[in-house]
């Protein structure tokens, strides 16, 4: 007996770091939002911050406290520039890290852009049962994430197993 499964449709937020980016020209956070949509998901909030780590923290913070956000995604700051710093900002807030999302995200990208991959510090972890996600600010970095690594796990029918059917359990002490 076949016991498809539906689609759960996640609250997602989306979050650009950028100093020179916005609404106008955001096309990383465009993108990402335009693809949650057709994977069937909800957006539940939208943001541009400047590049500081505590501006940053403070946004995915909110989010993170909002039970209604299930999912965060940001795009820019991941790089080795004096300005780059998503990483260090989100990554203290993680409960778990996700340290195979990093290490996929650059196998993928390699096959793309070269050796260039390892200027990307592409995060994922859990935070109060939210799952974030730190990708590049390029739309193709955006498009390879989400087209080959998260829109399968955020989705509920994938086998033989993905992120959504773990969210019940996040919070177990």
């Amino acid at each position: 007996m076949s016991q498809a499964r539906s689609l759960i449709p996640l609250h997602l937020a989306v979050l650009t770091v950028s100093d020179t980016r916005d609404e106008a020209d955001d096309s990383s956070g465009k993108l990402l939002v335009e693809r949650l949509s057709e994977a069937g998901h909800c957006l539940a909030n939208k943001r541009i911050v400047a590049d500081n780590i505590y501006q940053i923290r403070a946004v995915v913070s909110d989010w993170i406290a909002d039970p209604a956000i299930q999912g965060i995604l940001t795009t820019g700051g991941t790089g080795v520039t004096g300005r780059d710093g998503t990483p260090e900002a989100v990554s203290a807030l993680f409960d778990k890290t996700l340290d195979g999302f990093g290490e996929l995200f650059r196998h993928l990208s390699y096959q793309e852009i070269g050796t260039s991959t390892l200027q990307s510090r592409a995060v994922a972890g859990v935070a109060n049962g939210t799952y974030i996600f730190c990708l590049p600010g390029s739309s193709g970095a955006c498009r390879l994430a989400w087209d080959t690594i998260i829109s399968a796990q955020l989705d509920y029918r994938t086998r033989p197993c993905n992120l959504v059917e773990l969210m019940p359990r996040l919070l177990e002490k």
